[in-house]
């Protein structure tokens, strides 16, 4: 992951009708969380994503960090009554926890797994989208997962479909996945450049990519040079990150965002951005 221009926000505060909500919203016991804290004193939330991963995350043509995940962060500070800031460290800061109260949370498209866990809390699933596999329009041999063994497969860097494809990926709570390969050849990167290569020709750099069915769309779309191939690989459940161990906050976000989905928030963004609700499965 790369890291790109931050601090990027629409959200404003201002005026006395916001400073009447925030202290409506925000008139909570003291023993409230040592976050929760934070972002009422400083009236901000800081929020952590990806931006090269399209349309959860990525810089638009105005030079602006955009997409699904960017439009959730704004409308969960929005319901707060906050500010909100967005900053991008990198993917790997970000799921590795001990975040020293530099951010708040994480709106950034995370697949909880037991490792993960162990650093990071998940307090809220908000949308779920199935894995799928991707190759050029010209490949011939491989049709499912089944034929990726010994294959040059993409993948973002240290994401839920790395560990797939190192048949060392397990979902908390859900059955277990099948890996129906063995010895393929995982290539971390880039999500977009992983697209542009496997866009060469069958095997040239890559062989296939493993992504979310929203991402491999908007691959397929963009490089006119691509297909989905067999069954979705597993459905992959996406959750909102905060740093260890700080039930108060973990419940205020999980709040928020019942609300978000009860007020149809998280629908009209979803189907802003891929025409569907992804967010609708999930409690």
């Amino acid at each position: 992951m790369t890291l790109l221009p931050e601090n990027r926000s629409k959200a404003r505060l201002g005026g006395p009708a916001i400073a009447l909500a925030l202290a409506a919203c925000w008139a909570l016991p003291s023993w409230a969380g040592e976050t929760l804290d934070r972002v009422k004193k400083s009236g901000q939330v800081v929020d952590v994503l990806v931006n090269d991963y399209p349309p959860f995350g990525f810089i638009n043509a105005q030079n602006e960090l955009d997409g699904f995940d960017v439009d959730v962060a704004r409308a969960f500070a929005d319901k707060l009554g906050a500010k909100l800031k967005l900053e991008t460290p990198g993917w790997e800061a970000i799921i590795s926890g001990k975040w020293s109260g530099r951010w708040d949370v994480a709106i950034s498209s995370a697949t909880p797994t037991e490792e993960r866990a162990k650093v990071v809390d998940f307090p809220v699933i908000y949308y779920s989208a199935p894995a799928v596999l991707v190759v050029h329009q010209d490949e011939k041999t491989i049709q499912s997962a089944a034929d990726i063994s010994g294959k040059k497969v993409g993948v973002g860097t240290g994401s839920s479909y790395e560990a797939y494809v190192n048949r060392n990926f397990a979902i908390p709570g859900h059955k277990a996945i099948a890996f129906p390969f063995k010895d393929a050849l995982p290539v971390p990167g880039d999500e977009t450049v992983n697209f542009q290569n496997l866009a060469l020709g069958p095997g040239v750099r890559l062989d296939a990519i493993v992504a979310s069915l929203a991402t491999a769309r908007g691959g397929i779309e963009t490089t006119k040079k691509l297909k989905i191939v067999g069954d979705p690989l597993f459905a992959e459940p996406n959750a909102v990150v905060t740093d260890k161990g700080d039930p108060e906050w973990n419940a205020e976000v999980k709040r928020v965002f019942g609300e978000l989905k009860a007020d149809g928030t998280l629908a009209r963004i979803s189907n802003k951005w891929f025409g569907t609700d992804i967010t609708k499965d999930v409690d």
